[in-house]
């Protein structure tokens, strides 16, 4: 080995490394593989608060405020995008009541649930104007209806259901309503060659 400098002006901070770390020696591999943790799975927070909101809407007795009630107690309802024409061919008998169901006299959860199996079976038949008596409410602790307030509600929670009008007056009049069901759409069959 060389001789160390004497002279501090001579002493480089390479050679001092150098001689500081003679005779060591390096650090042997370790056999062991450092495996990276995964990461866990994204949770889409905003979907699920939006899911369970929807589901709370759909749950509850509170009429959206975009319901489509017009004047005092009649129950008037047109999907957004439709033509008034429809209200006024639903309100005139253009479609005949295909089905009807009677309502009055029960209470509210229970009616809501026949109600929502009658208009299942009644979009499974293919039917597209029915027929709904939720009752004048006479028989109701402050003589007013109760179940025509909810059914607003319920009605417009429903996709399938495009418009809804008081029906007429041989019909139940402001005791029932009439409702009309979008279209069951037809399975096309495809030609082949």
């Amino acid at each position: 080995m060389s001789k160390p400098p004497t002279n501090p002006e001579e002493i480089n901070d390479a050679d001092l490394l150098r001689e500081a770390l003679e005779g060591v020696a390096p650090l042997p591999v370790p056999g062991k593989i450092v495996h990276k943790r995964p990461k866990p799975a994204p949770v889409p927070t905003q979907r699920i608060a939006d899911e369970m909101q929807v589901l709370a809407d759909s749950l509850s007795d509170q009429a959206a405020p975009e319901t489509g009630l017009e004047t005092g107690d009649e129950l008037v309802y047109l999907r957004n995008g439709l033509s008034t024409q429809v209200l006024r061919k639903l309100r005139r008998g253009h479609w005949a009541v295909q089905d009807h169901l009677d309502l009055h006299g029960l209470r509210s959860d229970a009616a809501r649930k026949l109600l929502v199996d009658f208009l299942n079976e009644a979009l499974n038949d293919g039917f597209r104007c029915v027929r709904v008596v939720h009752g004048k409410g006479y028989r109701s602790r402050n003589q007013e209806p109760v179940l025509k307030k909810k059914m607003a509600g319920w009605l417009h929670q429903r996709d399938e259901v495009l418009a809804y009008c008081q029906a007429p007056q041989a019909d139940g009049g402001s005791g029932a309503v009439l409702i009309l069901l979008k279209a069951r759409r037809q399975a096309r069959s495809v030609l082949r060659p």
